[in-house]
């Protein structure tokens, strides 16, 4: 009989003691809390304390328990008095004790009675036995009632006073002391009296026992009781439901900076004031520590009315991408050997499968450094590199940059990828920056060594920890060398209204970034690094509704550079001289150096650029004496030939680059007796070979002309064109002739006067209804 007893006691405790469902609670890096979620019973009950504060543990003691530190559980005195009491008078009195109370909390209040109060007992005991006397007083300060639907000292404290527990004053820790045992009393407006008498005997027992002082006393009774709850806070209201997501019923301490991310949600109340004069109604900034990976700052969105769908937490969710993708092909075609920072490519137009790509100020501007097309985020540049790069290795890239969201097939997006044919998160992209910023740190403060896990997802739980992999002799994605170049290209990116002579202050950062815009004017981009920092701003409207002016650089950019101004001075990324090569690039074309470049200067480019073509845009020529025309041995004394060398582009290109370069020169024609071979004079600019030319027909029915265009060198020459040996029209200077032909098959020929003649098979359609 004794041993079932025992082992009746023994077991008689139910693990966990409480099952109840907590709160989320969000905590910032400094333990500042940034907000809550309630428990799925509709409860506000925080997570299970570690510790209660001294104060409230001196109020508590000295109201419930005096003796709590040397009983075994139960206070035989104290349930001898409240059993007299009980029968010889028509007032109740309880004589548990905080340990008995934890039972009954722990058994849900079940209706009191002598044999109740027997299980408690003995339950008790057991508590005891299993149990520190501080865990049990935390498990009472965890669980115990204080009024409506808070459960819990630390909850209490901050719905009744707005403050965490740890900062109660004597008067505020001796209210909450009094309310387990009368939770009725924190109603508003009601009880106020009895409440604040309990209170106050309380506060007059402890300056009786010297647990205060007279001063003390005197402050504390003067203080207000609790009224009307407070609102929890919300400092990262979005961030918090991520968190309940991930972690529902914990107490989870963030890597939130709390300093900075009230200073980001201060700017960004004050953004999005002014952009919803422009009916954009949505902004989302996420800040990441790049050689940490951690989340410092995240505004999923503005503050907003319900009808702006201000609970939408923007961070996570996939949005056309713009032109935000470019530098990874920038950096990708570096990183491969394809590309120099600086090489020329062609921006004339462009038509591929009948994809015709244009740039977002609809001009060409022949050719450009491919640094320049980046920081000015030209189209066409972007749209033929990524079809000399290819589609699928470019696509691949991605998925190890860790874009989830791109998920469908690369023929699916098509070249239209890099233009926001995709669609992708701020948290994503975000990453993905801070990714090559942490690969480019580690290779230049270590030994030249990179790591296998720099693109991993960002993380927010403080000291959880972060592993970035084994170490490897090979980037991941890229080599620091292409990162620090597509880095460079994207410093010198024209900076926002007011920001233009940021170089002039010694306190301005530099920083690496990036604009991006959606078809549609839909979703605004900025995204840049800085050695320490990634920051990410979306701005638009969630619902998608497009604005004019919503680009990246009106509407996303000056969120970007405010940010930034708030953030510590990182400096500029230390230059990966171990993964760089030092050669001679020609000037002009940004090529490696040719034998018929004149200007040559010595540059830092990726290791693997060594492998390019050199210069072909120089080539040598032989002039006459006046220097007007170009002569060869067929007309012309070899002894009286002048050799030059000269910068020339194909015909396309040399039509748009002149008009923005006055100083390119062109060819000089041949002197008219010299004999001419394998000199390419014009060359079709639209139609391009293999494209398909589809008619639209006009609300009348009729079909309207196309405008054959052509490059000649010679803007001064003739030109007549031929559409299947039948003479269609001619053309002087410009060569833009407007024709109306029926669908079909043609054979397009346009000869010049000196009898020099380009050919091109060309298709006509009728557009589809």
């Amino acid at each position: 009989m004794l041993f079932a007893t025992f082992a009746v006691w023994l077991f008689c405790l139910p693990k966990p003691l409480f099952k109840d469902s907590t709160a989320t609670v969000v905590e910032s890096k400094e333990g500042v809390m940034l907000g809550a979620r309630i428990a799925n019973d509709g409860q506000w009950r925080f997570p299970k304390m570690d510790s209660i504060p001294g104060r409230f543990e001196e109020c508590i003691l000295h109201f419930e328990d005096e003796y709590f530190y040397s009983h075994p559980g139960f206070n035989p005195v104290s349930m001898s008095k409240a059993l007299w009491q009980n029968l010889t008078t028509k007032n109740r009195r309880g004589g548990s004790t905080l340990t008995q109370q934890v039972i009954r909390l722990s058994r849900k209040n079940k209706q009191r009675s002598y044999g109740e109060k027997l299980i408690e007992v003995f339950m008790a005991t057991r508590l005891e036995a299993g149990y520190s006397k501080k865990e049990i007083l935390n498990l009472y300060a965890s669980y115990a009632p204080f009024g409506g639907n808070v459960v819990g000292l630390q909850t209490a404290s901050w719905r009744y006073f707005g403050i965490p527990a740890e900062q109660l004053s004597w008067g505020q820790s001796a209210a909450l002391a009094v309310l387990p045992n009368a939770p009725s009393l924190i109603f508003p407006g009601k009880n106020e009296v009895v409440f604040k008498q309990k209170r106050d005997r309380l506060l007059q027992k402890l300056f009786h026992e010297k647990i205060i002082d007279e001063t003390t006393y005197q402050l504390a009774i003067e203080e207000p009781l609790p009224g009307k709850p407070f609102s929890l806070p919300e400092l990262a209201p979005h961030f918090t439901e991520k968190v309940r997501k991930d972690f529902p019923g914990q107490r989870i301490a963030s890597t939130i900076n709390i300093n900075l991310q009230k200073k980001v949600n201060q700017l960004v109340k004050e953004h999005h004031y002014l952009l919803q004069q422009n009916e954009i109604n949505n902004v989302a900034v996420l800040i990441l520590d790049v050689n940490t990976k951690e989340v410092l700052a995240y505004v999923g969105n503005a503050a907003s009315n319900s009808e702006n769908d201000p609970y939408v937490d923007i961070i996570t969710k996939p949005r056309s991408t713009g032109s935000i993708l470019k530098p990874f092909l920038y950096a990708s075609a570096l990183d491969s050997g394809e590309l120099l920072p600086d090489m020329l490519v062609a921006d004339v137009p462009t038509s591929i499968n009948g994809y015709s790509p244009e740039n977002f100020d609809n001009q060409f501007y022949g050719a450009v450094p491919a640094s320049v097309g980046l920081s000015r985020s030209l189209n066409i540049p972007a749209v033929r590199m990524l079809r000399e790069y290819g589609l699928d290795r470019f696509y691949k890239r991605l998925q190890e940059l860790q874009f989830s969201s791109i998920n469908k097939p690369a023929n699916h997006y098509g070249l239209s990828l890099i233009l926001g044919g995709a669609e992708a998160s701020l948290w994503e992209i975000t990453n993905a920056y801070a990714g090559m910023a942490s690969t480019l740190n580690y290779f230049t403060n270590t030994s030249s060594e990179y790591r296998t896990s720099d693109f991993q997802q960002p993380k927010y739980v403080k000291n959880e920890g972060v592993s970035f992999g084994k170490k490897r002799e090979n980037g991941t994605v890229f080599n620091a060398g292409a990162i620090y170049k597509t880095f460079e290209a994207m410093r010198e990116v024209n900076r926002p209204q007011g920001e233009e002579n940021w170089s002039f202050f010694n306190d301005s950062q530099p920083i690496a970034w990036k604009t991006g815009t959606s078809f549609g004017f839909k979703d605004a981009w900025a995204v840049g690094v800085t050695p320490k920092y990634a920051i990410g701003v979306w701005v638009g409207n969630a619902d998608g509704e497009g604005r004019p002016g919503l680009t990246g650089v009106q509407a996303a950019a000056p969120v970007l550079f405010d940010v930034l101004n708030v953030l510590p001075n990182s400096g500029w990324f230390k230059t990966p001289y171990d993964d760089l090569a030092e050669t001679e690039i020609c000037s002009k074309s940004g090529h490696l150096a040719g034998v018929y470049c004149d200007e040559i200067a010595t540059e830092w480019i990726p290791k693997e650029g060594i492998k390019t073509a050199p210069c072909a845009y120089h080539k040598q020529i032989f002039l006459d004496a006046s220097e007007q025309f170009q002569v060869n041995s067929s007309c012309y004394a070899l002894s009286e030939m002048h050799q030059k060398n000269w910068f020339t582009l194909p015909p396309t290109m040399e039509y748009y680059y002149t008009s923005k370069h006055p100083e390119y020169k062109p060819l000089p024609p041949f002197q008219l007796n010299c004999l001419q071979e394998g000199e390419k004079k014009m060359e079709f600019i639209f139609p391009k070979r293999n494209e398909t030319i589809v008619l639209p027909k006009n609300f009348d029915e009729t079909i309207n002309e196309v405008i054959f265009t052509l490059a000649h060198r010679d803007t001064e020459t003739t030109v007549y064109w031929y559409l299947d040996q039948q003479f269609i029209g001619k053309t002087q200077t410009f060569h833009e002739l407007a024709f109306q032909p029926k669908p079909g098959n043609y054979i397009l020929t346009a000869v010049d006067k000196e009898g020099n003649e380009v050919t091109q098979q060309i298709s006509i359609s009728l557009a589809s209804l």
